[in-house]
């Protein structure tokens, strides 16, 4: 029996690790770190390691087991439509639970080196009725339902289980980052009907919908902030490190400036005209996969948007329709944990292996809590 008091989720990015421990038994006592910024993965086992020593000296806990956050600029978004004739019967949840393992098996057929992370329910269809929940006692001629997946490759899932097992750790759970911080921060737009994410990261930007509360899509743009970096290192013709200290500083130390004699003017152009693009592709993302979407509320999030700033908004014409959220380290890893603990009626929860033995379904998908 797993006598431990907290929890443990770590959210391994592609130039920051976070990590957060939370108490099972007190809400309020968590503990938290953050990594340097590091621009590749030469010396991330050390980096990992200085927290896990970290979170074991707060807990007083060995650690063991964690919980994963990742994202990928190679994630997909996969919405598969799945139906099956009933013929007047009782709708019992093993139907709906065979639905979602047919078009699970459907999918690892086509997607042979995708994991799937998350598996989302849309929407059902009844008797050409639809739901946005199971109705009880209901008698079904068709169901139909629309499942959307969420994958990350396996390597690179097996890249981090590698790492943490260095340590004799072990993963117990997955998740999207950009997923679940989406589901965390939406609750404090809970009056807004159409509200859209958009995080940018190291490498890639993902996009994530959200239609009257439900997720509507989730997309990814392999472009992000190290792409800003690049492109202040080719304009002025330093090395990464020095463009990537002045695209966090251009605003703030002019003196860096005036030793490279770099105007400001320039520097600003070159990132805002990057920033520009990714939200250009964003928004026609959202239009693409939403084009009867007529008004909606955009929140920009992510460790590569931290350069931007009120000030900077005029700068650039897209952001004023955009709000800029500010994360913190324990936000982003209690998005984890609360998506962990909270009932959400549109989320499958794929069960742990190592679980006890149920029946055949239960031991794939733990569904309707």
């Amino acid at each position: 029996m797993n006598n431990k008091i907290f929890e443990v989720y770590f959210d391994c990015g592609s130039s920051k690790i976070r990590a957060g421990a939370f108490s099972k038994n007190d809400p309020k006592k968590s503990f938290h770190h953050e990594s340097q910024f590091f621009s590749d993965h030469s010396n991330i086992d050390i980096e990992i390691q200085k927290i896990i020593s970290s979170l074991e000296e707060n807990t007083n806990e060995y650690l063991d087991d964690i919980s994963l956050m990742i994202d990928s600029s190679k994630m997909l978004s996969i919405g598969i439509s799945i139906s099956k004739k009933l013929d007047g019967a009782k709708l019992r949840k093993e139907n709906i639970q065979f639905l979602i393992q047919d078009a699970k098996q459907q999918l690892l057929r086509n997607y042979l080196n995708q994991n799937i992370v998350h598996i989302i329910i849309k929407n059902y269809k009844i008797n050409d009725i639809a739901y946005t929940f199971l109705p009880e006692n209901i008698d079904c001629n068709l169901i139909s339902i629309d499942i959307l997946f969420i994958c990350i490759p396996k390597d690179e899932i097996e890249y981090f289980k590698k790492l943490f097992f260095k340590s004799k750790i072990s993963i117990n759970q997955i998740f999207c980052t950009s997923y679940v911080k989406s589901i965390n921060y939406k609750e404090n737009f809970s009056l807004i009907n159409n509200l859209s994410f958009i995080d940018i990261g190291f490498n890639k930007t993902s996009i994530i919908c959200f239609i009257k509360n439900e997720i509507s899509f989730l997309d990814v743009i392999p472009i992000g902030g190290n792409h800003i970096t690049k492109d202040i290192a080719n304009v002025l013709k330093v090395n990464t490190n020095e463009a990537e200290n002045l695209k966090l500083s251009f605003d703030t130390n002019q003196e860096i400036l005036d030793q490279k004699k770099i105007s400001l003017y320039l520097i600003q152009q070159i990132i805002f005209a990057r920033i520009e693009e990714i939200l250009e592709l964003s928004i026609k993302s959202i239009k693409l996969n939403l084009p009867m979407l007529n008004k909606q509320q955009i929140i920009l999030m992510g460790e590569g948007s931290k350069i931007l700033n009120n000030k900077f908004k005029e700068k650039i014409t897209l952001l004023n329709d955009i709000d800029l959220l500010e994360e913190k380290v324990e936000d982003i890893c209690q998005s984890a944990f609360k998506q962990a603990a909270r009932l959400n009626k549109q989320e499958v929860v794929i069960i742990p292996k190592k679980q006890a033995k149920k029946r055949f379904f239960e031991k794939l998908f733990h569904i309707f809590h």
